[in-house]
């Protein structure tokens, strides 16, 4: 790792900027452009809600963060080192009354399931879910330090199956904590989709048996390597057409015309990653846009969030923004955790 990644403490950046791009979104969400832009003015000048308060998707990445953190304090991310811990977090999470911003229903579902002791968590998992939940969460896996590249894509595909058990919803996740791994390592973001289309051809027909044990068995696939390239393929299918818009779409049209509206996980990771790539050196800028979308708005930010403070570090958000944001020592924690 060079000494530049390490000074601009990506970690902590990244999880600032996944926080406030939640906290301007939650506002827009569910509303069409047009609404929004009555409401909150010209995108371009969107300011932080006062308080800056968060929905389930920084809770949900918190818990996750601190389910990764207690399996590795016990030594090397395994499996079963890491389920269940992250498992007890998730729980926790289900039945915390801080638990109010209107989470997704595959969460509280397959979170309902898994309190149960000793359900194998393959019988919680929504297999026919690919919603965003997924991967608005996997941030934390691309940005834990000394993970081998197995590791990192079992973890990633593991915390989305814990409740997305679709194939989409797993690749997307995988991509996601890849491309924010990319970037805490500095690659330049115009060479970023490509890249990614490269990971997903190469673990097309990769299933990860150590990581998902039998997960493929409860979807009607005749192997699991079927299994996990509907959702490759589904995901290529998107990087193809992210890869096109980067270079015809205008900033001032809504980013969700071109890469969808970011409900389901591969449309909200290309639709944040589009928001980001439109403005890759104004990390405020790509978060207003993509806070002034018609579809996942704070999932979208969240995201954009997410890799805008991967790539420029913690100082990529101005000091009063960032002193506002709900849960900022926790957030704050875990990224000196990962930056040190």
């Amino acid at each position: 790792m060079t000494t530049t990644t390490l000074t601009k403490r990506a970690a902590t950046g990244s999880l600032l900027g996944l926080a406030l791009g939640d906290a301007l979104g939650f506002p827009t969400e569910f509303n069409d452009v047009p609404s929004i832009l009555a409401k909150c003015g010209p995108w371009r000048e969107m300011e932080l809600p006062s308080p800056a308060i968060v929905t389930d998707d920084t809770q949900m990445t918190l818990a996750l963060g601190r389910g990764l953190r207690s399996a590795m304090d016990r030594g090397l991310l395994e499996p079963q080192r890491m389920e269940r811990p992250v498992r007890e977090e998730f729980v926790a999470w289900y039945e915390s009354p801080e638990n109010n911003r209107a989470p997704g229903r595959t969460c509280l579902v397959a979170c309902n399931l898994l309190k149960t002791e000793g359900r194998p968590w393959q019988l919680a998992s929504q297999i026919g879910s690919k919603g965003c939940g997924a991967n608005m969460r996997v941030a934390p896996v691309g940005l834990v330090r000394g993970l081998s590249d197995e590791q990192r894509a079992g973890a990633a595909q593991l915390q989305a199956a814990l409740t997305h058990g679709h194939p989409t919803a797993l690749a997307a996740s995988d991509l996601t904590a890849h491309a924010v791994r990319l970037l805490v390592q500095g690659v330049e973001p115009t060479g970023l989709v490509g890249l990614l289309r490269s990971y997903a051809y190469e673990n097309r027909t990769r299933y990860h048996r150590r990581w998902l044990g039998d997960l493929w068995t409860f979807s009607q696939d005749p192997t699991p390597e079927h299994f996990i390239a509907r959702g490759w393929d589904e995901c290529l299918e998107i990087l193809g057409r992210l890869q096109q818009a980067v270079c015809t779409v205008s900033p001032e049209v809504d980013p969700c015309l071109a890469t969808g509206e970011g409900w389901i996980a591969e449309e909200a990771l290309a639709t944040g990653l589009l928001c980001f790539l439109l403005f890759p050196e104004e990390p405020l800028t790509a978060l207003r846009r993509a806070a002034c979308t018609s579809g996942d708005s704070d999932s979208i930010a969240c995201l954009t969030g997410a890799f805008a403070g991967a790539h420029l570090g913690v100082d990529a958000w101005p000091t009063e923004w960032a002193d506002r944001i709900e849960y900022r020592g926790d957030l704050q924690t875990l990224g000196a955790l990962w930056d040190a």
